[in-house]
This record gives structure tokens, sequence and C-alpha cells, in this order.
């Protein structure tokens, strides 16, 4: 029974880790959900909440547009009238609801763009909307009424005003009283407009830090790994044929069954720089520019920073951020060598190429086994990959290739009922 807790993870790094990896899809969104966190957690202290549902209030907007998996989605919801917002939000919710530390956090995210429509927005579909699904509401759109070209100061009338003008319509009467008596005070807008807002924030909560044995980090990964991975129908399965393949080759070269987990969660985790790669060029079917192929290049460097703030996951981060890494140190993006590589690393790397050679993609049909053993013999020979990794791979093809099918058929399955759900075609 995998019981033991090896992972200790302070939550606001888990979910800065999270709202970071939203924000990496554009520019615009810089800060962009930690400003929606503080609002709102300040609007709850303002309406005196229990502290629970203010730390919910807060993981609520780091995450918020967590469900917006395109780009064309997340700058979307810029806009102060989102259209069909609803979408985005239940996408949130699914993708958040099975990992009970972020649970109520998820119910919130799911009502977050109800509007008040004098009373008639306390309930949803049949549902009651808690306040905290208005305050969230508000304060994203506070967020987004923002103009970082401006002074902070500057803005808070036409900000107070908009808001003001939309009470009992889209937003809850209560919520905007509180915002507008907190908007009276010149440290709330200049908080807002300083970039150090995370630090600040985090001064100023003391949420919890989450234990989590094998399993519970495995449930982590694959939350995480949908979020990268759902983006697009090009990569909706990629991050489970990795994770079960890595994790079968550790087994048979001998890892324990922790460190086979610990792989798993790893290859959930290897493609999580990816975030800040448009859709447009993971889709694209003809020859990547040289600007395109550098944005590309720059997505396990993105991993690497974006994991090594928790503590407890470094031989994870390892394994899957070196991914692209070779032997002969000719590999991206730190260019390590055959000195600084782990097994784990070298792991990951066969595991990774020898998925993105045997799936099928929607533009083209996986490779053979023949031709697939072909492009890692010749990767072995140029010190790309690991010999014996490599053999061990050669050795169990069938095995390995049998585990991998049936994890991205899983995958693959589980991304479609997610857009029937949400109302699209896959």
């Amino acid at each position: 029974m995998l019981v033991k807790k090896d992972f200790h993870i302070p939550l606001f790094d888990l979910i800065t880790c999270m709202s970071d990896v939203i924000d990496m899809v554009n520019p615009n969104l810089a800060n962009h959900h930690t400003r929606v966190g503080y609002i709102a957690y300040l609007i709850g202290t303002q309406m005196d909440l229990p502290v629970r549902q203010r730390y919910d209030l807060l993981m609520a907007g780091k995450l918020h547009d967590i469900g917006a998996l395109s780009d064309r989605e997340r700058i979307e919801t810029l806009k102060f009238e989102v259209n069909n917002p609803h979408r985005h939000a239940e996408m949130g919710w699914l993708l958040l609801r099975g990992f009970k530390p972020l649970s109520g956090a998820a119910d919130l995210i799911r009502l977050h763009h109800v509007n008040w429509e004098n009373g008639a927005g306390s309930s949803f579909q049949g549902e009651p909307v808690p306040v905290g699904g208005h305050i969230l509401h508000l304060a994203d759109r506070v967020a987004v009424l923002l103009n970082k070209n401006n002074h902070v100061l500057s803005q808070t009338k036409r900000i107070c005003h908009a808001i003001k003008a939309q009470s009992g319509a889209m937003f809850m009467p209560e919520v905007v009283e509180a915002f507008l008596k907190l908007a009276k005070m010149e440290y709330f807008w200049l908080d807002l407009g300083s970039p150090a807002v995370t630090s600040l924030l985090r001064r100023r909560v003391n949420l919890e830090t989450i234990e989590l044995n094998l399993t519970g980090i495995l449930s982590l990964g694959k939350v995480f790994s949908k979020i990268i991975d759902f983006r697009s129908r090009f990569t909706a399965t990629h991050s489970s044929g990795v994770a079960v393949s890595a994790s079968s080759l550790a087994r048979l070269v001998g890892f324990s069954e922790e460190e086979c987990v610990k792989m798993k969660v790893a290859g959930y985790l290897h493609d999580l720089g990816k975030l800040a790669v448009p859709t447009e060029i993971l889709e694209k079917q003809g020859a990547l520019t040289p600007q395109e192929r550098d944005i590309i290049r720059a997505h396990p460097y993105y991993t690497y920073r974006t994991l090594e703030r928790i503590g407890d996951m470094a031989t994870i981060n390892a394994w899957c951020s070196f991914h692209h890494e070779c032997l002969n140190g000719n590999g991206y993006p730190f260019h390590l060598g055959s000195a600084d590589l782990s097994l784990g690393a070298r792991i990951m790397a066969v595991a990774d190429v020898f998925t993105a050679i045997t799936e099928d993609r929607p533009y083209r049909e996986g490779m053979t086994p023949d031709a697939a053993m072909s492009v890692l013999g010749s990767m072995v020979k140029s010190e790309s990959l690991d010999a014996r990794v490599v053999d061990m791979l050669t050795d169990n093809f069938d095995e390995i290739n049998t585990v991998r099918l049936a994890a991205q058929t899983a995958a693959g399955r589980e991304y479609g009922q997610l857009l029937h759900r949400l109302g699209t075609v896959p």
C-alpha cells in the first residue's frame, strides 16, 4: 500500500506553480490570476467570511481560468463581457475536482461567471451559487479592467464606476458594496499594481502544507497532465503514454515501487513547460520556423523553473525536465552531459522519444516497431540516448508498447468525454 507521506507541499507554492503555468500561455496574462486571488481574498475578508472560505477564494482566484485550454479562449477571458464563459469554468471544475485539496476552489471556479440578475443568479442550472462564486466573478472583472500602461491609482474611479454600474445585474450588490469599501484604500490598488503581488499575498495568508503519499502525488500529476495535454487534440494523450512507458522501463531496470511511481509522475509532468507554447505551434503540420523552434526548445526550461519551488519534488523535477538533454551534451536547454544525467532522466528521454514516434497523431500514424527501433538505435549511436535503456526497451518492446497503447486509449477516451460534456465534438 502506498501510504507513506513522502511529499510535504506548501499549498501556496503549489497553486502559485499552477497559476504561473496558466499565465505562461500569453504575456498579457502575467500576474492576472494572482491579482484575482488577491482581490477575492480581500473582499472575503471585508465581508468577514470564515478563514477557510477566504483561502478557497484565494486558491480559486489563482486558478480560475485553468479550464481555458487554448490561447484564444484565454485571451477571450480578458474581455469584460466573455462569450460562452461557462465552458472554461466547467472545464476548470472537471480538471480540479478530483484533487481533494483543491475541491473547494474547484466548486467556486465552476460558478465564477454567473451573473446576479437581480437574484436569479443565486442558483445556476438548479444548483445554489455560493457567495464565493459571486466574489470571484467580481474580482475577475476588476482585474480585467486594470490597464497595465496607466498608473493604478489613476484608474480607480473608472473601475469603481464600471463595477457599481453592474450592481444587481452582473454582480451581487453585497459583494459590490464590500468591494467599494475596499477600493477606498490606496494600499489595495498599489498592492494590486505591484509586480511583487505574489510575495505580498504570501505574507498575508497562511495556507497549510499538504502531505501527500505516492497515491496523492500521482493524483496531482494526473491533474497537471490533463492541463498540459488537453489543450490540443494533437497532444491529448502524449503525457499518459510517456508516464506508463517511463514507469515500465524504470521497473525493468530495477527501480523500486516508490521510484516507479515517481517516474510515472515525472512522465505526467515532463511537458509542463509546453503551456508556454501557443497551440498554433503545437498543431502546425508544416515545418516550424526558426523562431517557432526556439519557442519549442524553451519548454523544458519552463518545466524546471516552475517545479523547482517545490522542494520535495526535486528528484521528479530532474527526471522530467532533462528529457531533451543528451549524453553527448548537445541537448537542451542546459546542455548536460552523461556525467550529469541520472538514470531516471535517461529513462525519461527514451520514453518521450519512444512515445512520440509510435503514437498516432491526427496528421500521421505512429511508426511501426521496426522503424521506431531504428530511430532509437540511431540516437544511441549519436550518443543522444542511453544504450542500456534502449536495449531494455528493445527486449521488452511488445510489453511496453501494449501498456502505452492502453494508457493512451484511456486518456483519449477521457478527453473525448470531457469535450462531449462541454458540447464540443472531439
